[in-house]
């Protein structure tokens, strides 16, 4: 029997989830759910039946895991807790400070519901996540270091679109390249948020926009881009769409350490992404976790999971024989 899988949202991340379930043989699309009209929507799965999202709980029985697709800032903080209740549910809530209390919320009323919902799920929080845990538990002694890019950063490329004058942007995060090679020799630096990564901003500014004042606002914005050295670049829709249309990301996951008696030996573990496509890598992931959260609940698990909780062979469609065989 195919897993059914539902989809709550139908942005970059829902397309991105509907082309990994059909990577997946094991899995069949079952629904999508949308704030939108839903016929004004078209998907690229044949058959399959587009509901309004306030509809979601009349088709309870008819999904076995419904991906939430919605975004940290407001959407997943309501739509996880709310929806947990009726589904099996993976999210991608990736606000990395408010993570505990996220999962406090969701754990609750998973454990009442006999469900499961698996939270902050993708590639950063979630397989950088791991391996930051695995690199810590084999080189206690040792640092840690985590670089993004270079690659879009969606949400602060929303910001920058939200400036006074900004027609449409996108923003790179980008390694400082002397900071990544200084950690890969393992000389363990200290270093600041402005010596890790730099920001690149291309901007289609309105016409007659003041130019000078876009830049000093982006450059100045805090929690976004006060604390980097931030080049912003002026350039025409047409080539904002020609030459930066994709959604690449990526990074690298480093830990140093030092073993021995007298820690005479110097180790690196690194684990890096490169990614053409940001929504459909981390769908990719999530769409794995919605194979798990399926597995544990038919085991009778319920309550709230991260990536650190599930144990690999969850992740796989391969049984328990064919990964020890195979993969081992």
């Amino acid at each position: 029997m195919s897993i059914r899988i539902g989809i709550m949202g139908y942005g970059n991340l829902g397309r991105g989830i509907e082309c990994a379930v059909k990577q997946n043989d094991d899995m069949e699309l079952a629904a999508v759910f949308t704030r939108r009209d839903p016929s004004t929507l078209s998907i690229l799965t044949e058959g399959v039946p587009v509901y309004s999202a306030d509809e979601a709980e009349a088709h309870k029985d008819e999904i076995d895991v419904l991906i939430l697709c919605g975004g940290s800032a407001t959407d997943l903080p309501k739509q996880t807790r709310e929806y947990v209740k009726y589904f099996n549910v993976v999210d991608s809530f990736d606000t990395h400070a408010k993570i505990p209390e996220h999962f406090a919320a969701v754990d609750e009323v998973a454990n009442a519901s006999g469900k499961i919902g698996i939270i902050s799920v993708g590639w950063d929080p979630g397989m950088f996540s791991l391996n930051r845990l695995y690199a810590n538990a084999i080189l206690p002694n040792g640092m840690d270091y985590t670089f993004w890019g270079k690659g879009v950063s969606q949400g602060h490329s929303d910001a920058i679109r939200r400036v006074e004058g900004v027609l449409n942007g996108k923003q790179y995060t980008i390694p400082v390249e002397a900071a990544l090679e200084a950690v890969r020799s393992g000389e363990n630096p200290d270093l600041t948020t402005r010596q890790k990564h730099t920001r690149e901003c291309f901007v289609v500014a309105a016409e007659g926009a003041d130019k000078a004042k876009i830049e000093a606002e982006i450059k100045n914005m805090p929690n976004y881009f006060a604390d980097y050295d931030t080049t912003v670049h002026f350039i025409t829709e047409e080539e904002l769409e020609r030459e930066h249309g994709g959604i690449p990301h990526g990074g690298f996951v480093i830990r140093s350490g030092k073993t021995g008696w007298n820690e005479e030996n110097s180790h690196v573990i690194e684990y890096s992404l490169k990614l053409d496509s940001n929504p459909e890598f981390t769908a990719s992931v999530i769409a794995a976790y919605a194979r798990a959260a399926y597995k544990l609940n038919k085991e009778g698990v319920s309550g709230c999971k991260t990536a650190f909780d599930i144990a690999p062979a969850y992740l796989s469609k391969l049984s328990g024989e064919e990964i020890r065989a195979h993969l081992l």
